[in-house]
């Protein structure tokens, strides 16, 4: 007997091939850890290759993404390893952003940078907002240009990472704005080492304009350590009053999401358990570290490794929900809009330092 399809299981069908884009092995899927190890080995590719000139300019992240999205466009997407592949791409996410709670000293920004998180404030509803406003003129993607624009105004892959879960994102929007956010963020801390030398700010005000508009934490320190280390101290500074603010902007979409209604029903949006580890982290080593116990430089730099690491990995397990065949269409407005968007923060940050 042949079942004739109706229109919405044809087009069910149709999004469930393009989904996978492959001839998926026969079989049963592979353990975990098998997609986990997938995601492992392509991160190592990437930080190896970071080393690499040109590479280097982009960073071990952004690097991944991009040997992940080329994996899937001539290889497809590996379905028998998709289970740990979204393990690590959801649940080492989430480790990874409680590890990071590590480089945050809230003492720090409070007794020192309290100036800086009202200008921090300013930066992420100047950037959130002006990259909604373009996106809607170009007609660009508006949940790509979200992600976009908080990257933009918070910390960079962290925020993206953090805000993702909340609200819904798919995973290829969040890989495509962190890749997009490592491009534009490295082009610009390039572009402030060589402005440095033309413009007329101290060190200590070039330090602290670079932290306050720059994307990732290591665009700031890219950008700042030609200045010198007090420029590079007070550009961090500035970054990680940014990185604090992103407790409360999580707050504030969950709160958003869950009253936002669709045909008059509401949202529901599970608690982001992992934005406590965040703080708890935080708090160790705002307050435990070094005042009541004392960790070696080294462990300390090694959980840092770890966190952006998995980061990475997590990254990899992103991308490679990105089709090639795609990007072109849905990035390119995006991509315009945040270029404008973050040509107008250097500008208000520069007057505003």
């Amino acid at each position: 007997m042949i079942k004739i399809l109706g229109g919405g299981e044809i087009m069910a069908l149709k999004e469930h091939t393009k989904t996978e884009n492959i001839s998926a092995p026969s079989g049963k899927e592979t353990p975990i850890l098998a997609g986990v190890f997938f995601t492992l080995i392509i991160a190592v590719l990437g930080y190896g290759l970071a080393y690499l000139p040109g590479f280097n300019i982009i960073g071990p992240m952004a690097t991944s993404i991009l040997l992940a999205v080329i994996y899937r466009h001539f290889f497809g997407y590996p379905v028998h390893l998709k289970k740990g592949i979204q393990f690590t791409a959801k649940i080492l996410l989430r480790v990874a952003i409680i590890f990071y709670g590590l480089k945050l000293n809230m003492l720090l920004i409070f007794q020192e940078g309290t100036t800086l998180l009202l200008k921090g404030v300013l930066v992420i509803v100047f950037s959130i907002t002006i990259m909604l406003l373009l996106a809607k003129l170009f007609k660009a993607d508006h949940d790509l240009s979200v992600l976009i624009g908080i990257g933009t105004g918070v910390c960079g892959a962290a925020a993206i990472a953090a805000v993702s879960p909340i609200l819904k994102s798919r995973d290829e929007d969040t890989a495509m704005s962190v890749g997009i956010i490592a491009l534009i963020g490295t082009i610009f801390s390039i572009g402030y080492t060589f402005m440095r030398n033309f413009i007329r700010l101290s060190e200590i005000d070039y330090g602290i304009w670079s932290g306050v508009s720059l994307h990732e934490l290591a665009h700031v320190a890219l950008a700042a350590a030609p200045a010198g280390e007090e420029a590079l101290a007070m550009a961090l500074l500035a970054k990680l009053g940014r990185v604090f603010l992103l407790i409360p902007l999580c707050f504030i979409l969950m709160f958003w999401m869950k009253h936002k209604t669709s045909n008059k029903i509401k949202t529901k949006v599970p608690f982001p358990w992992f934005l406590i580890g965040f703080l708890a982290m935080s708090f160790l080593n705002s307050f435990i570290i070094n005042n009541v116990i004392h960790l070696p430089k080294e462990v300390l730099d090694g959980v840092s490794l770890l966190s952006t690491f998995l980061l990475t990995m997590a990254m990899v397990g992103l991308g490679v929900n990105i089709d090639l065949r795609e990007l072109h269409v849905k990035a390119l407005r995006p991509l315009i809009a945040v270029m404008i968007t973050s040509i107008l923060l250097s500008v208000l940050t520069f007057f505003i330092v």
